[in-house]
């Protein structure tokens, strides 16, 4: 077994199956005393461990010569959180919660590969008693992708947080989201009902797979653009990548997604055109509040020039580009 550091904050570890029949998760969890079984397993499904090369599942069955590889980040309930100011676009805040337009490139909390310069490390340079529910996610209720941008609510409270857990958790929340796509949904509007798990053949993915966690996105059309759509999109669960899974499956995958999208775009995409735009729910006090994030400037940009060079006059569009 070869033991070596990969940077700072990583370790590599490589050895070769001495012995055949065995899940992989427990081989490694028996001859590395160091890691724990759930911490190999969470390391497998991150495709942070490779077999011959190759990402694998926990319950693989190993076979004597095979050549495994762990890259092990340090666990982020060991890595200090430290308060990191940078500026915020707040869009609401009072003493229990706030709620903030998170820009796209911006991690919302340290995890493996990432450990500063979150949206976490300027919360805690904001608000340095948020509220952590015994986590080491401070605030934290829901996410959104690293590129995906727009609204965010964070709790403040320990009340906040509790409250604003349970609604997310019964999918009381409101979420809107616009998504440009690549081609014409079936209908200009629907519901889209399909499992979402991890891509087995690719467990950095996730994908539409039997005995997944149930999914459910509705989207209405609300302007075409060539051979682009603007989507407004609601999702009613909240799955890891959901509504980029979901469109991609149907056959029309969100423009820019460099994971679930197309290789090559008609025109210059700086990311995935998804952003979180709207969100209403109940604050700890009784009172609805409803949201809105206006749509930043990259995508803009990226709108107003399908726009013109389509020669498309719609209401919805000018209204998304006076926000």
């Amino acid at each position: 077994m070869v033991v070596s550091p990969l940077s700072q904050d990583h370790q590599v570890i490589q050895l070769k199956i001495e012995q055949s029949g065995e899940r992989l998760d427990r081989y490694l969890a028996r001859v590395l005393s160091q890691l724990s079984r759930s911490r190999i397993q969470q390391l497998i499904r991150a495709g942070l461990v490779t077999v011959d090369g190759r990402s694998t599942k926990p319950g693989m069955l190993v076979e004597m010569g095979m050549q495994v590889t762990l890259r092990i980040p340090p666990e982020p309930s060991a890595v200090p959180l430290v308060a990191q100011p940078f500026s915020l676009e707040i869009i609401y805040e009072d003493a229990d919660l706030l709620v903030i337009a998170k820009p796209a490139g911006l991690v919302v909390h340290p995890g493996a590969g990432h450990m500063h310069d979150t949206l976490v490390n300027a919360l805690l340079a904001h608000c340095p008693t948020l509220a952590t529910g015994g986590s080491d996610r401070p605030g934290i209720v829901h996410r959104l992708d690293r590129d995906t941008s727009g609204l965010l609510v964070v709790a403040k409270t320990e009340r906040a947080l509790e409250h604003l857990r349970a609604q997310f958790k019964e999918h009381h929340v409101q979420k809107s989201y616009l998504a440009l796509v690549h081609g014409r949904p079936p209908a200009p509007r629907g519901v889209i009902e399909a499992p979402v798990g991890r891509d087995p053949n690719r467990r950095q993915r996730m994908a539409v797979i039997p005995g997944g966690h149930m999914a459910r996105t509705a989207y209405q059309q609300l302007a075409t653009l060539g051979d682009y759509t603007l989507l407004r999109v609601n999702p009613e669960t909240g799955r890891t990548h959901q509504i980029r899974v979901h469109l991609a499956w149907l056959g029309i995958p969100v423009a820019g997604d460099r994971i679930y999208g197309r290789r090559h775009e008609q025109v210059a995409m700086p990311r995935q055109f998804l952003h979180a735009w709207q969100l209403a729910f109940e604050h700890p006090s009784g009172e609805l509040l409803s949201l809105k994030a206006p749509l930043p400037e990259d995508l803009r940009i990226v709108l107003s020039a399908l726009a013109r060079h389509y020669r498309v006059h719609s209401r919805e569009i000018e209204q998304l580009l006076r926000e």
